[in-house]
Formats: structure tokens, C-alpha cells, sequence
């Protein structure tokens, strides 16, 4: 099997491996399938005990006949991956059997059908992956005191990690998050090397950084050191952390909320997101929606946000009077930059990538410039009226400005992909630059096509509305809305939210 080629999920009721009958497909992640399943296997006659071990109590005994546990039925979670390069690594962490409190440990693994099966005890916990940023800064300290743990704990038992996402981590009881079915680089004897180590606090330092606040400017800073590998091991990262727990860093409730989704029929998401407070009372909101399939569309919508924000960034200065011209002229300039780079990096590769790219820049809640390129949108939501901001530069949106179809026949045209103008295609692309006056209240919604293609406006109005002051349930709502929709594309949005006037 390829290894971009998501398997046909197991049905209900399948039976897995000696133990386990599936209850149901949970959710579809980047590389990974997560399923329910049970310990109620009827096709056999005698049940296996998960705390001694045996495997000879008759399947209507209430209890263990060694250990007198109960028998009652359990509940699993199943994570299924299919990527063969990995297998024999998580085989070698596997067999070391590490457990550790903040560590949601497999009690099994198996290979069925071409797939690893990894299992853990479920309790209900949810999974990070349906979360949308930010989250609480407490928490999010929480989660990287206890990775840092963790990540030291592994490599005391010679493992490192290949990736880190929130595929692999679980939240338990609402709010104590624990790593969970991690991406396995290598497991050795000895210690693992210090550059290894290094790497691995990176990537929790770059997680991290994605549910954090955008008004947490000193979490930002510390993360974004992490991310660019400033410790040289967990121990080092989690002293820092420490600094930053004792200070107790206040609350603010969020007015503004992203989220990123691969989909139900992608396997790469090739989306990507941020925000970077420019100076007080400027912030800077990005989506793009990376092209060129595996190392290349992730890598340019990466590309394209990780310039505009870092460009952007060093121009403002950190100034809060900044004048608005000033930071029109900046924000044109940096998107430039990031169309530039990316056409450069790809004529070094020698592949066609690009990106879709939509940013808005918020001055002191009262002025917005809105750009993009490609068809991913910017919307306005004012006094519970969804209006498009952004222009589409796609084939079928100039047919339908030329009168020749319809936007509902747009929709289901058969040369809907076909994008006029992207990032990274040529050099000094033409972006378009809209001045938007705020008035309280207002939301600006940026989303990917996987949004705005799989629901119709009214109904993403009618989500918006329905949480107007919760912008992370709005968010998980949309991504779920795209899921109902046929989630054919990986979907990303984030909702940008004006103070309400003072009474």
C-alpha cells in the first residue's frame, strides 16, 4: 500500500487482532485513523483479563478465574497508520513498553491488513486534533511542563521522535492533556545523541506555538526560541517554562480562533495558518492553501505564512503609530516577499508549488487591509450579515462575473480548481488590497476553499451567528459543517473578532 494512500476504514463490528470488535471510525487525521473499539468478542469462547493477563476465563464469568478482576467490557482507542517507513520503529518503542504519568501508554500492537494497529484503555478522553487554538495559556503551559517530562523520560530509553502533531495528544477529563501515540524517529540503546534531543524540544516548542494567544506576546517569544532550537534538552526548555508558570500570566478571553483540518478525503494537508501581533493594536491574521502535492504545497503555504508574518513583523518594529499608509505599504511589500521566496525556493527545487494565500491586518479594531491571491476568502461578518470581502481569482468566478454562469452553477463546475493567479507561480504577483472600516462587533472570517466549497454561505453565516462570542466552538463547528459538506479538501479557517462597544 502506498503511503499516501488512506486504507478503506474498518466497517463496525470488524473484528481486530484476538482481543477487539470496532464500534465505529472516530476520526481521519493527516496519517492516521482513530477508531473505538471493544474487548466483546463472541466468536470466542474464554475472554482475556487486562490486569493479570490470562486468557482462560469463560466468556459468561463475571470475573477473572486468576486474579478475580472484573470482566465487565472495555473500551479502546485505536489508531490505525499505514505508512510502512515507520512501522519497524514503533515496533522497537513498543517493545520497550515506557509508561510515564503524563503518557497515555499502548497496552497493544498489532498488524492487520497491511496496518499498524496501536491501542490504548479509553476513558473518554477527546483528542487535540479537535481543538481550535488558542487555548487557555495555563493549559497550554500545563501540556508543555508535562511534554518536556515526557520528551526527557523517552530519551532517557533512547527514543526520539520523528514528528510531533496534535494527532498525538489526548485531553482527559476536558482539560489535562497528555501525550499520546507519538511518531517514532528511532530507538537505540544509549542516550540519544544532543542534537536529537534538541530537535524534538523544537517541535513541541512549534506545536505549542499554535494554540497559544495572540496576546501572549511572552509565551509567544519563549516558543518561538524553543521552535528555533534555543534548548539543547527538555530539561532546559522546562526550566523556562517554570519562569513562566510562577509569573501566572493572565486569562483574556479570546476574540479570535484558527483551526486546521486534513479532511475526510485528503491524507496531506497542504493548508496552513497563523497571527503575529505586529505592535500594540496591530495584528496580523494569514490562511493559505498550499499546491504541488507532498513536499511542495505544504511547503509553500508554510512558506507564504511564516514570510508575511516574520516580514511584516520586522518592518512594524514593534511601533503601535505606525501610520496606516505605512502599514498598507508594509503589508503589500511582505506579501510580495513571501510570493518571491517561494517562487525562488521552487526554481532551486525545480517543482511547480504554490500557495492561495488571504491576510488581513487589524489596526486598533477600527481599520482592516484585507489582501489575497487564489481563491482561499476573507468575509465580513456585520450585525449578523455574512458579506465576501476578497475577490476569487479562479476560472469560474470571472465566468460568472462575465454573466456566463451562475455562482450555484460555479459551485459544481468541472473546472472549479482552475486558479488564474496563486503564490509563487511568478514573480510580483498582482494581489488585491481591500480597505475595511471596523465598526464594534464586527468578524472577519479567512477560510480555505474547503470551507467556503463544501458550505453554503448561508449556513456558514448561520454557524458564525449562532456563536458570537465563542470563536473556538464557531470554529469547530465550521471544520465539522465542511465534514457534512463531503470534506473533499483539507479545510482551515480563522475567525477575527472586533471588541463589542463599551455600555
Amino acid at each position: 500500500m502506498s503511503s499516501s494512500q488512506r486504507p478503506h476504514p474498518f466497517p463496525p463490528g470488524t473484528p481486530l487482532s484476538e482481543h477487539y470488535t470496532v464500534e465505529g471510525l472516530v476520526r481521519l487525521a493527516e496519517g492516521r485513523m482513530f477508531y473505538l473499539a471493544n474487548d466483546d468478542r463472541p466468536d470466542r469462547p474464554r475472554r482475556f483479563c487486562w490486569d493479570c493477563g490470562n486468557d482462560d476465563t469463560p466468556r459468561a464469568a463475571e470475573r477473572c478465574v486468576a486474579c478475580g478482576a472484573s470482566m465487565d467490557t472495555r473500551t479502546f482507542l485505536v489508531s490505525v497508520r499505514w505508512n510502512p517507513d515507520g512501522f519497524q520503529a514503533y515496533a522497537d518503542y513498543f517493545e520497550k513498553r515506557i509508561d510515564h504519568p503524563g503518557f497515555a501508554a499502548p497496552v497493544d500492537m498489532f498488524f492487520q491488513d497491511a496496518v499498524l494497529c496501536s491501542v490504548t484503555l479509553w476513558h473518554g478522553e477527546g483528542l487535540l486534533l479537535d481543538e481550535a487554538s488558542p487555548l487557555p495559556i495555563q493549559q497550554v503551559l500545563d501540556m508543555g511542563q508535562r511534554a518536556t517530562g515526557i520528551l526527557a523520560y523517552l530519551h532517557h530509553h533512547g527514543v526520539t521522535l520523528a514528528s510531533l502533531s496534535p494527532t498525538n495528544f489526548l485531553i482527559q477529563d476536558g482539560e489535562r492533556i497528555v501525550l499520546y501515540d507519538p511518531e517514532i524517529r528511532e530507538v537505540q540503546t544509549d542516550k540519544p545523541a544532543e542534537g536529537d534531543r534538541s530537535s524534538d524540544v523544537a517541535m513541541l516548542g512549534d506545536l505549542l506555538r499554535r494554540f497559544v494567544a495572540i496576546e501572549a506576546l511572552d509565551l509567544h517569544a519563549l516558543l518561538a526560541r524553543c521552535a528555533a532550537g534555543d534548548f539543547e534538552s527538555p530539561f532546559a526548555f522546562g526550566r523556562e517554562l517554570e519562569t513562566l508558570i510562577r509569573a501566572k500570566l493572565s486569562e483574556t478571553v479570546p476574540l479570535s480562533a484558527g483551526m486546521t483540518d486534513v479532511g475526510l478525503a485528503r491524507t496531506l494537508n497542504e493548508d496552513n495558518w497563523g497571527w503575529s501581533r505586529l505592535a500594540e493594536g496591530i495584528d496580523l491574521f494569514v490562511v493559505a492553501d498550499g499546491m504541488g502535492g507532498h513536499d511542495s504545497g505544504e511547503v509553500a503555504s508554510e512558506m507564504a505564512v511564516e514570510t508575511l508574518c516574520r516580514e511584516s513583523k520586522a518592518a512594524v518594529n514593534g511601533d503601535p503609530n505606525t501610520p496606516a499608509e505605512r502599514v498598507e505599504q508594509i503589508f503589500d511589500t511582505s506579501f510580495q516577499a513571501g510570493n518571491n521566496g517561494i517562487k525562488r525556493y521552487s526554481e532551486q527545487l525545480g517543482n511547480d508549488m504554490g500557495t492561495t494565500l488571504v491576510a488581513a491586518v487589524v489596526l486598533q479594531n477600527k481599520l482592516a487591509f484585507v489582501a489575497n491571491v487564489g481563491d482561499s476568502r476573507a468575509y465580513l461578518v456585520r450585525q449578523e450579515m455574512l458579506h465576501q470581502i476578497s475577490r476569487d481569482h479562479s476560472l469560474v468566478a470571472k465566468m460568472v462575473e462575465q454573466g456566463r454562469i451562475t455562482e450555484e452553477e460555479a459551485r459544481v463546475h468541472p473546472h472549479s480548481n482552475i486558479l488564474l493567479r496563486t503564490v509563487g507561480t511568478d514573480y510580483d504577483v498582482d494581489i488585491d488590497i481591500f480597505n475595511l472600516e471596523l465598526e464594534p462587533g464586527d468578524r472577519i472570517l479567512l477560510c480555505s476553499d474547503g470551507l467556503w466549497g463544501e458550505v453554503e454561505d448561508a449556513e456558514i453565516e448561520a454557524i458564525l451567528n449562532h456563536y458570537p462570542n465563542d470563536p473556538r466552538t464557531a470554529c469547530r463547528e465550521l471544520v465539522r459543517a465542511a465534514h457534512h459538506g463531503g470534506g473533499k479538501d483539507n479545510v482551515t479557517v480563522l475567525i477575527v473578532g472586533v471588541p463589542e462597544a463599551e455600555a
